[in-house]
């Protein structure tokens, strides 16, 4: 009897090994042919799930946001039982620096997705980010609680102040894949700005 064949897995073979390509080459290097290569399989495999090279590009952006979704759940597990919104907000930010290969690879490969989509129509076509607002929604929400808690600085906006902590948690964590700062350095950056909109500063990101 033929082995059956689970399709969702070998997507996500196929897809992990686009990231492990990307990650070493570079997101505009990547071909269909090398990362069926990298996979074991054939090249006309890679074309049967994913047809083109946006497809796959795009299959391991969303391989890479939900290991991104992974990482924020393991830092809230590691902050105990019933973290506040402060350690919340810590661990959602703390997941997006690359502080270690995963997390440089995923910093590295959403970077590099977005400036390539800018000159090419093909990929630009593509939903980037399925809800590009679920990031600072989730942090406008956290914020809200601590203000509803009293935890918060008088005057503070939810979501001008969640947008802002994106952007530069973004900023920050190119400034560590380049090397224009350490990963201490970027951790202290976001520190200092949670404790100027937190009313109870003792909180230390980790």
């Amino acid at each position: 009897m033929p082995k059956r064949v689970d399709h969702a897995e070998r997507r996500t073979e196929i897809a992990e090994a686009l990231v492990r390509v990307a990650g070493r080459r570079g997101l505009h290097a990547v071909g269909m042919r090398e990362v069926a290569a990298e996979a074991g399989v054939s090249l006309r495999l890679v074309q049967y799930y994913f047809q083109t090279k946006e497809k796959l590009l795009l299959f391991g952006l969303e391989l890479l946001a939900e290991r991104f979704g992974e990482r924020v759940s393991a830092r809230v597990r590691a902050a105990g039982d019933g973290p506040g919104p402060r350690a919340m907000v810590e661990a959602l930010l703390m997941a997006a620096l690359p502080t270690d290969d995963e997390s440089r690879t995923f910093h590295h490969l959403y970077t590099s997705y977005a400036v390539l989509a800018v000159n090419d129509p093909a990929l630009a076509a593509q939903p980037f980010i399925k809800n590009p607002d679920a990031a600072e929604d989730a942090l406008t929400e956290l914020l809200r609680q601590a203000q509803e808690a009293a935890l918060l600085e008088p005057g503070v906006d939810a979501r001008l102040e969640a947008a802002g902590l994106l952007a530069m948690s973004a900023g920050l964590g190119t400034g560590v894949l380049v090397g224009q700062r350490s990963p201490e350095s970027a951790t202290t950056v976001l520190s200092h700005h949670l404790d100027r909109i937190f009313r109870t500063g003792d909180a230390v990101l980790t």
